[in-house]
């Protein structure tokens, strides 16, 4: 067996270690759980109204693009500041500092948040199903479709983290990224279909997979009908493959070169200065 390929098992290896870790972690699993407990709280409490142009509870409609936020937040950011901290802290230079070291950190930090964002969405969409009426997660084809859609969204989210995660310097500068992400989610029909926004706020959103994620599992857990508040009034799968696929192919070809470009400039001297940043602001 080659040394990639030994990297490669070694970083699955630490990506079932890691996502085990934070399975059994109840403070760091609460830390991925409470942003979409509050929102179906929130949306339990206050969407009694009608999804417009579709006769079906709001409340029940938001449940995918919930799953859809979660899933990208813990996919992109999470990525994000892990590879942050562990640049800060070392971890990563001291990877580079095996054969092919880089290369299994990544697959393994990789695999770990994308295990993460799929149990999450499990977690979530269990209590979901017993606080609203109306979703269908007993067909074949839902749960078909739930595979596919978030296989290729995380394809799309997590190459994002990975480039965020390597062009940051600090975890400080990450929240200006959490906030821009909080944006997104207002113009991406999370909470409210997106055709009530105004027009160049809809393409705004349909610009990134945060709604065609969301779309596309909409089309999974909701009847047919509902598609009829969605723009064009159909669940375009299509589309969603297409736009899905684009962010993944162009997103994984940036971050090969961005990463392998971070992991050059990794030094003893750099992880010095970060450390000395992270002292002065406790200081």
């Amino acid at each position: 067996m080659n040394a990639r390929a030994v990297a490669v098992r070694a970083g699955v290896r630490r990506g079932r270690i890691e996502f085990r870790h934070t399975m059994t972690n109840p403070g760091e699993l609460m830390g991925w759980l409470w942003l979409p407990v509050v929102a179906l709280i929130v949306m339990y409490a206050f969407g009694d109204g009608a999804t417009p142009g579709a006769d079906f509870p709001l409340g029940a409609q938001a449940v995918p693009g919930i799953l859809a936020m979660n899933a990208v937040f813990t996919g992109l950011v999470g990525l994000a500041m892990t590879l942050t901290m562990d640049r800060e802290d070392g971890t990563l230079l001291r990877a580079k500092a095996t054969p092919n070291g880089v290369l299994a950190y990544v697959v393994g930090k990789v695999l770990g948040k994308a295990a993460m964002a799929v149990a999450v969405v499990l977690l979530v969409l269990v209590p979901a199903m017993l606080l609203f009426d109306g979703l269908r997660p007993g067909r074949v084809s839902t749960w078909v479709t739930l595979v596919w859609v978030l296989v290729l969204g995380l394809l799309a989210v997590l190459p994002i983290g990975a480039i965020l995660g390597a062009v940051f310097g600090n975890t400080q500068s990450l929240g200006f990224v959490t906030l821009l992400l909080m944006a997104l989610v207002a113009v991406s029909g999370v909470f409210y279909p997106i055709t009530a926004l105004p027009g160049w706020l809809q393409w705004v959103g349909q610009a990134f997979p945060l709604y065609w994620m969301g779309l596309g599992l909409r089309s999974a857990l909701l009847p047919d009908a509902v598609a009829a508040a969605e723009v064009g009034g159909s669940w375009r799968h299509a589309e969603t493959v297409l736009v899905l696929g684009a962010w993944a192919v162009v997103g994984f070809a940036l971050a090969s070169v961005v990463l392998r470009r971070m992991a050059r400039r990794e030094s003893g001297s750099s992880v010095a200065a970060r450390r000395e940043q992270v002292a002065q602001r406790f200081d």
